[in-house]
């Protein structure tokens, strides 16, 4: 009952961020994709409308972006090519993202694995990630610094993801060292939908989502039920339900929204097993030595969303309340480190996270030079209780760390487009971020308070070569933050022995150079080599099942993307990635980087129009 109590209150606080043009807008849009206002026209000398990238409709990677991205290594996949898109996980969502690879490991419940421009990103870490205005990134959680599960969504709810890599975007706080993406949820479903999928090792989901004309506005409501076993000798039996409750009203000019998001889901799970038990033929491939590895969570929010505006500004508000529960067993090392007991351990995290944005878009001039102009502030504040602890047959033996932790996060950013000439436009950012974290540790010697600020820079330039070519260079820095209990730790919880604590923030510099083009043959590519330096690198620790800080690091590269709309019915796509990563440092150990992938791969064909029948072949 507090738990709803919570929520319902949030709900009356809060005012998921989703900018469109309504069919029945009375302002129309122009083939440039700015919204114009009818009381404005373009005869007038200081008739320039404001432009979103928001507001351009888009369906599939075929569509049109040279003059409206904002680099060759920005984009949007719609939804129309979303749906068609064979998914297994919700998380293969950021698979949409030209050179990203999600994976999984250890259970299908937990968040995916991430790789990109060279990162072995874990769960998150590098690439920051939010769905309906929230972020999904967890600061300080019990399995590893930048977690980010989604599982939570339902994939047939996403009207378009929107990705950005390096950074170069003032608008992209903590966590987006690699990009970010961000998944926009629909204001509507134009058909109810029933879905019933069946498949091998026992794969089940069943989906019923619809929307209702109420009270001048729109409710979308959507369940999911999902179980999948995986090829395992002892079945994953991972069972999880997803529900969606929203409220839409208005207009992209006007209006509000209202969502609140549900998830409950647990799971079994395999882990690792030595190589040498399966050459000696005490298991095979899918078996398992311990069958203790399993894990829950739970996942509760509500949002909300208001913006007014006119065709030449555009305020927004948005909120929202997340409730979190995470539990997981492993065992990695099995008699290793306790050869009486085994090393089997849990990993636990419970949080409320809280947040508040605001941002004012405007059109206006700097001298005789046409600007669009944003400003915002972003604010985060989690409390959280973690821990990680030994066990025995699923019963806590020992308490490594326990520790309650409350972190403050918030950015305050400004960007403006400047329109040169017809053919060049220059992007200007700033962003300032602020950490703040109050560390109450199960060991008294660990507590502490850390805080933090940083100033990044940003900038862009594009350069039209032709209506159908441009020329991008972006250069600018971001950051990810660290642990907060890495910030004031002293003392090595397991063996006594001092360690030096990490920095809150850690600054990522970067450069890109791209090429954007789209022939009228329906073939869209872009081509870009890009440069990405870490003060400081986010390493994953097996043996304990979360992220440290670790040397100085070095990512070059070479990313390629195509679509071809061969014909009416037939697509092909193709993304390859090349990457060097390395340490910077001088250290015995070499310069490898562990677990970073120097090449990615992916490609697909689509066949669609074909009347009702529409198909999809991937591979990556």
């Amino acid at each position: 009952m507090k738990l709803l109590f919570a929520v319902l209150m949030t709900a009356c606080l809060c005012v998921i961020p989703t900018v469109l043009v309504a069919a029945d807008d009375p302002r129309s849009m122009s083939e440039d994709g700015a919204i114009e206002d009818p009381k404005h026209t373009h005869d007038e000398p200081d008739a320039h409308q404001l432009k979103f990238y928001d507001a351009v409709e888009v369906s599939q990677r075929a569509d049109n972006l040279v003059g409206i991205a904002g680099s060759a290594n920005e984009g949007t996949t719609g939804r129309e090519d979303l749906e068609k898109r064979p998914k297994l996980r919700s998380g293969e969502m950021v698979e949409t993202v030209p050179g990203a690879i999600a994976t999984q490991h250890s259970g299908g419940g937990k968040a995916n694995q991430y790789f990109l421009r060279g990162f072995n990103l874990d769960h998150g870490t590098d690439f920051a990630i939010s769905i309906g205005g929230m972020p999904v990134n967890m600061p300080t959680h019990g399995h590893g610094q930048g977690y980010a599960d989604l599982n939570f969504l339902i994939p047939e709810l996403v009207e378009r993801a929107h990705y950005r890599k390096g950074p170069y975007f003032a608008e992209i706080g903590d966590f987006s060292s690699a990009g970010g993406v961000d998944f926009d949820l629909v204001r509507a479903i134009p058909q109810g939908n029933v879905t019933l999928t069946l498949g091998s090792f026992e794969y089940q989901r069943a989906l019923v989502a619809g929307t209702a004309a109420v009270g001048g506005g729109d409710l979308t409501g959507a369940l999911e039920y999902y179980h999948y076993d995986g090829p395992w000798d002892r079945p994953d039996d991972y069972t999880r339900w997803n529900g969606f409750l929203g409220y839409t009203r208005g207009d992209a000019l006007r209006g509000w929204s209202l969502a609140a998001m549900g998830s409950d889901g647990e799971w079994l799970s395999t882990d690792q097993i030595p190589r040498r038990a399966v050459d000696e033929g005490l298991v095979d491939r899918f078996g398992l030595l311990d069958p203790g590895p399993r894990g829950s969570t739970a996942r509760w929010s509500v949002s909300g969303e208001a913006h007014r505006g006119s065709g030449r500004s555009l305020s927004r508000i948005s909120g929202y309340a997340i409730r979190y529960d995470f539990d997981l067993i492993s065992n990695f090392t099995y008699f290793l480190d306790d050869p009486v007991n085994g090393d089997q351990f849990e990993q636990a995290d419970e949080r409320w996270i809280f947040g508040l944005g605001l941002d004012h878009r405007w059109s206006g001039h700097v001298g005789s030079v046409h600007a669009n102009n944003a400003v915002g502030v972003d604010l985060r504040y989690d409390t959280i209780s973690n821990g990680l602890y030994r066990t025995t047959d699923l019963v806590r033996t020992f308490t490594t760390r326990e520790d309650d932790i409350r972190q403050l996060g918030g950015g305050l950013w400004g960007e403006t487009w400047l329109q040169l000439n017809p053919k060049v436009r220059l992007n200007l950012g700033l962003r300032a971020d602020y950490y703040g974290a109050d560390v109450d540790a199960f060991r008294e010697v660990n507590s502490g308070t850390a805080d933090d600020w940083m100033l990044n820079p940003k900038a862009s330039l594009i350069w039209s070569t032709s209506r159908s070519t441009e020329l991008s260079f972006n250069a600018g820095s971001g950051f990810h933050s660290n642990d907060a209990r890495g910030a004031t730790i002293r003392i090595d919880p397991v063996t006594g022995e001092p360690v030096e604590r990490v920095d809150p923030l850690v600054r990522a510099t970067g450069f890109d150079v791209g090429f954007r083009t789209f022939q009228r043959n329906g073939y869209h590519g872009t081509l870009t080599a890009f440069w990405l330096e870490l003060e400081s690198e986010l390493l994953f620790v097996g043996d304990g099942g979360t992220t440290e800080a670790s040397r100085p690091s070095r990512r070059v590269g070479l990313e390629w993307t195509n679509f071809w709309q061969v014909s009416r019915a037939v697509a092909i796509d193709l993304d390859a990635t090349l990457a060097d990563a390395v340490f910077t440092d001088d250290d015995p150990a070499g310069d490898q980087i562990p677990g970073a992938i120097v090449s990615t791969v992916a490609a697909g064909v689509t066949v669609s129009n074909l009347g009702p029948w529409f198909g999809s072949l991937r591979l990556r």
